[in-house]
Parts: C-alpha cells; structure tokens; sequence
C-alpha cells in the first residue's frame, strides 16, 4: 500500500465526512464528556477505547462487506434498534437520576472508582447498539470506491480509524483537566439533565423509526 492511496480524492472525501461525524456533539462525545469530567482522565480513556472498538467492528463489517448483507436482512437490524433505543433509554434514565441528585459531588466522585472493565463494555455497548453506524460506516466506505481508480478501502477504515481515536481521545483529555471538573460540579445537573434529554430522545426515536 503506498502513501499516495491514503490521500486520493475519494479517500480525502470520507476522511472529511467520517471526521464531521466524529467530532459533532452526540451521545458518545457527551458521554465521554462528562465521564472526563466527573471520573478523571483514565476512565473517560478507557470508555472511549470501548467506542472506538465498536467503530472498528462496524468499520471491518463495512470493508468486507457484510454489512450489506447484514442491512438486506431487516429483521437483524430491527433487533439492533430494540436493543439500542433500550440501552439509549436506560442512559438517560441513569443521566436523569444523577441530574436530581444532591447538588454538589465530592471530589471522590463514586464513578472514579467504576473498573475499567466495566467502563470499557459500556462504550462498547453503546456503540455496537447504534444500528446507524452500520450506515454509517456503509456510506464511508462508498465514498472511497472510485470508478476510475477502483477500491481504497484497507487506507479509508484505517485513516478514519485514527481520526476516531484522535478524535474521542481529544474529548478525554481536554476535559479531564482541573478546569474542566470545577466547570462540571458548576453545571453538573444542567449536563447530565441535558443527557438524560439526549439519550432519551435517541431512544424514542430509535424504537419509534420505521427506517
């Protein structure tokens, strides 16, 4: 593979649109976000390493191209949107219950000391149950067949791969610095309300859409 096959037109066309993606504020950004801010650096790392583990799951589907035999199947999706719109709704019932807890969260947070293991499955899960990343990541790899100059699938998974794990990584470390905790304990129930607001929406949505 030559370096030149990581900057093609089409495979710089699905870095931009994977990237957009990425970084736009959604549900596991947010998560991240406030796993940084209220757990420390380690977890929210760790959390991440779990999203971007189910990316690649996807990501590895799409390239050998089982994903559009999994997406001609529609019963297979439907029982990964049940199950993601439940887990989606499961978050933001645990969001809205940190929301209306007493107001203020000591600096020994009791999420710091949730094992990694279990932070890890939960990014995992959350990614693995999104039935869109399978588009998603269906739509990637389109962009990166050219007619002319044929496939570039092995540099589109792997560059957008390392732009994901750029990406979640950045979320972890930019805010789990000191600065980023005062701020969260300032607006902790106004960030986990507004999660427990986007999960559930998510959720309805996922279990309500007929797509």
């Amino acid at each position: 593979m030559t370096p030149t096959a990581f900057l093609t037109a089409d495979v710089l066309i699905a870095y931009s649109a994977y990237f957009v993606g990425t970084a736009s504020p959604g549900p596991s950004n947010l998560a991240i976000m406030s796993l940084a801010m209220s757990a420390g650096r380690r977890s929210a790392l760790t959390f991440a390493l779990g999203v971007v583990s189910g990316s690649f799951f996807w990501a590895l589907l799409a390239s050998l191209g089982l994903s559009a035999l999994l997406a001609t199947y529609s019963e297979c999706l439907v029982a990964i949107k049940i199950a993601g719109g439940v887990y989606l709704l499961w978050l933001g019932f645990k969001s809205a219950r940190s929301a209306l807890a007493p107001a203020a969260l000591p600096a020994g947070d009791a999420r710091q000391n949730e094992p990694l293991k279990r932070l890890y499955l939960r990014g995992l899960l959350l990614h693995l149950t999104n039935p869109k990343a399978i588009l998603v990541w269906m739509s990637i790899v389109s962009l990166a067949m050219s007619p002319a100059g044929g496939a570039h699938t092995a540099p589109v998974v792997l560059g957008c791969m390392a732009i994901g794990v750029s990406v979640f990584s950045s979320y972890a470390l930019l805010f789990s610095t000191a600065s980023a905790r005062r701020v969260y304990l300032a607006i902790r129930r106004w960030l986990d309300g507004s999660l427990a607001i986007m999960f559930g929406i998510a959720g309805f949505k996922l279990l309500t859409s007929k797509s």
